[in-house]
């Protein structure tokens, strides 16, 4: 949907989907690429921090950020795994421009 139906310019939104195979690139530090995909569209994304114990190729995955140019740039990771998301809580946008926190459990 990210592709089809962009978000407006500095917009904090969630992109989720599959870590592509052989996409994770290690920068400096905690600095990492990788793509996503939802098996229509597929984004790249940047992160610095610590990745979740769970997160790798193949497996799901879901991240808050925002978009710069064609690339998601991503504050935080979460990782899916057996169809259920990792305990964590996650920033969501309200229609008043502020972010609230949702808990996410397994």
């Amino acid at each position: 949907q990210v592709m089809t139906d962009p978000p407006r310019a500095g917009e904090t939104f969630r992109i989720g989907g599959l870590v592509v195979e052989g996409s994770i690139k290690r920068g400096q530090g905690t600095e990492v690429g990788f793509a996503v995909t939802d098996t229509n569209a597929t984004v790249p994304v940047r992160y610095t921090g610590v990745l979740p114990d769970l997160f790798g190729e193949g497996q799901g995955m879901i991240a808050l950020g925002k978009m710069e140019g064609d690339t998601f740039v991503a504050t935080e990771v979460l990782a899916k795994h057996d169809e259920k998301y990792m305990q964590g809580t996650l920033l969501v946008p309200q229609p008043n421009g502020k972010l609230s926190e949702v808990s996410v459990e397994d």
